[in-house]
């Protein structure tokens, strides 16, 4: 089991904490998603959305983007996968007949019978029980180190989905 190393330990090298802490994200996000393929035939990913779409009953797409800290048109692909394997159902809002709202299916039920809480869950769950300051500066830091790495443009997908072609171009 790894515990916590920090700053002082390693040298007060933080560029070394820091990557151990990209390194342990990553790792526990890697082997949780290769379980859930493997036991539930389920992206974390769609884990993670079904999970959110079963605590709010009834959401749309613009909900779900702000309960996974996502951009829409991640979450959006992630539901379509959803919808397509019959997990989801689509149908309109009963109090806005122009918006969509997602309501999980039986098999959407059975699928998180046993799924467990995801990495995401416990990360998001975690990040905002620590301060309003605390988040503005980890968030504000993380977004310098990517921009400072060169990684700013890249599109923040949901974990390990399938990344889909810039339309923009």
């Amino acid at each position: 089991m790894t515990t916590h190393v920090s700053t002082t330990e390693l040298g007060a090298d933080a560029a070394a904490v820091a990557m151990d802490a990209v390194r342990r994200i990553v790792r526990a996000l890697r082997t949780a998603h290769v379980e859930s393929r493997a036991i539930r035939g389920a992206s974390m990913a769609q884990l993670f959305v079904l999970r959110e779409i079963d605590k709010a009953g009834v959401i749309t797409i613009g909900e779900l983007a702000e309960r996974t800290a996502t951009a829409q048109s991640s979450v959006s692909a992630v539901v379509a996968r959803l919808a397509s394997r019959g997990l989801i159902v689509r149908g309109t809002s009963t109090e806005d007949r122009r918006r969509a709202a997602i309501t999980l299916s039986e098999d959407g039920r059975g699928a998180l019978a046993s799924a467990p809480e995801t990495v995401q869950e416990r990360l998001i769950a975690a990040f905002r029980q620590l301060p309003v300051e605390r988040q503005r500066a980890i968030a504000d830091g993380m977004d310098e180190w990517i921009a400072a790495a060169g990684i700013g443009h890249v599109a923040a997908t949901m974990f390990f989905e399938p990344v889909l072609p810039d339309l923009t171009d």
